[in-house]
């Protein structure tokens, strides 16, 4: 059992915390490598805690926080602290306005790590949003009490990933695909394709992630299959995903969604995991 301390320290688009229970029966636990090349807050690699893993996502602020927790834990906790004695909505705002400034990109991996979890600790409805041009754009969130500094989860959390094989990457998700053996699990967790024209969500990344870029990840599943590597997918239930991967197994599962303009819309809706098993035996060893 792992670690109970530990738990997403972000919370992103399309969290899978309240579905764990319907996707942790799904994945080989004695894998020889757990893969997760869309690993955003990481809900299922947290509750997994592998030994041996590759995560990965392409936001490059996303990845830059979880190599900070691990490898300066106490001088991001301090920065932290700095934040939640400063959080107004005045200090919210001029933090945001940060990368608007050329003079980002000079700020530390650290300075930027706090950035990204004290504004995702007091934006409204606490997720990343970026803009089309990369730049950091959720309101002011008004909360009384927000968990700016979580030091138990940053330490518990740096302990597990210095401790374990954690190879953490930033990048295309085909290039983690890439020579993986029998042995391994992929757990793939993409931005999912709209159920509507108003539902699309795809501002934690620059640019979206288009039904070509769907049909792109069902050949890399087909590829996966080919070498006798299982995975799970999750994705939202519409008729193209289930078209898509109709040669799958595919269960359908009730999630809250809780992104949407329109309040009374927020509710449960279908989505889908989509799974591959393979038959040859997966050796611990490889």
């Amino acid at each position: 059992m792992g670690n109970m301390l530990i738990t997403p320290i972000l919370k992103w688009v399309g969290g899978k915390r309240q579905l764990l229970d319907c996707i942790m029966p799904l994945i080989n636990k004695n894998c020889s490598t757990y893969v997760e090349p869309f690993v955003g807050g990481g809900a299922v690699f947290f509750e997994l805690q592998p030994k041996k893993a590759i995560i990965n996502d392409y936001n490059e602020e996303l990845i830059n926080v979880y190599l900070t927790i691990r490898d300066y834990p106490d001088e991001l906790i301090a920065k932290l602290e700095k934040h939640k004695a400063n959080n107004t909505e005045e200090y919210f705002y001029a933090i945001r306005a940060l990368d608007r400034d050329s003079e980002y990109k000079k700020l530390t991996n650290i300075e930027r790590a706090s950035r990204i979890i004290y504004l995702n600790k007091t934006c409204y409805n606490g997720l990343y949003r970026v803009n089309s041009a990369g730049q950091f754009n959720a309101p002011y969130g008004k909360y009384k009490n927000p968990n700016i500094v979580n030091a138990t989860t940053i330490k518990a959390m740096s302990k597990y990933l210095k401790g374990a094989k954690i190879d953490i990457r930033q990048g295309d998700y085909k290039d983690v695909l890439k020579g993986l053996r029998k042995g391994a699990f992929v757990y793939l967790d993409p931005p999912y394709m709209p159920i509507s024209s108003s539902s699309s969500f795809t501002g934690y990344t620059e640019g979206g992630f288009s039904y070509e870029k769907q049909v792109e990840l069902k050949l890399e599943c087909d590829k996966l299959k080919a070498k006798g590597i299982s995975f799970l997918q999750s994705n939202s239930d519409c008729p193209e995903i289930r078209e898509l991967y109709k040669d799958y197994e595919i269960i359908t599962v009730q999630a809250k969604r809780r992104i949407n303009s329109n309040a009374l819309k927020r509710g449960e809706i279908s989505e889908v995991l989509i799974y591959y098993v393979s038959n040859a035996k997966q050796s611990v060893s490889e």
